[in-house]
């Protein structure tokens, strides 16, 4: 889980998250432990973590929270100029769009994928990826698998920005 997606593009970084959180966990000796959904792939590594180590913990993910045009809040919004602030959003749409193709039976995720990564691409933004997936694993979907997520991570402007949508696909 910690070597795909964003863990490609920052070597060791969930390794340092999964550390550090490890020793707050063994100081503390909390029963629950919450974490923003805005970064799903660091939600996972911490839950498999403590799935992994045995510990008596709860983790659970708190939604993320929006701005009105969608963009997901986060200290690095601050890096955005004032007229790329509402472009921003175009991350989130790509999701929203990708999972209506879903829902509405496209089958072809890689068709969805490439036309949501044409996009941002068309729009200024460098997209490291953006991917449908498994919610269990993060790894890539299947045509029969239910309950998933979409990822997206690029850089736009100065910051690079993450989002994901979690939902299931109704199978008929």
């Amino acid at each position: 889980v910690s070597e795909m997606l964003c863990g490609e593009h920052r070597s060791g970084h969930f390794r340092g998250v999964a550390t550090i959180v490890c020793k707050l966990f063994n100081m503390v000796g909390p029963d629950l432990a919450l974490f923003g959904e805005k970064d799903f792939q660091q939600l996972s590594v911490i839950r498999k973590m403590v799935k992994e180590l045995n510990m008596p913990i709860t983790v659970q993910g708190v939604p993320t929270v929006r701005e009105a045009s969608g963009l997901a809040l986060s200290s690095r919004n601050g890096y955005l100029k004032s007229d790329e602030r509402e472009q921003a959003s175009l991350l989130y749409r790509c999701l929203c769009d990708a999972k209506e193709a879903i829902l509405a039976g496209e089958r072809s995720i890689e068709a969805i994928e490439s036309e949501q990564i044409d996009r941002l691409n068309k729009a200024g933004f460098k997209p490291e990826y953006f991917t449908v997936s498994r919610r269990s694993d993060l790894n890539p979907a299947a045509e029969d698998d239910v309950e998933l997520v979409i990822l997206a991570a690029a850089q736009f402007g100065a910051p690079r920005l993450i989002d994901n949508l979690s939902f299931n696909r109704l199978m008929s």
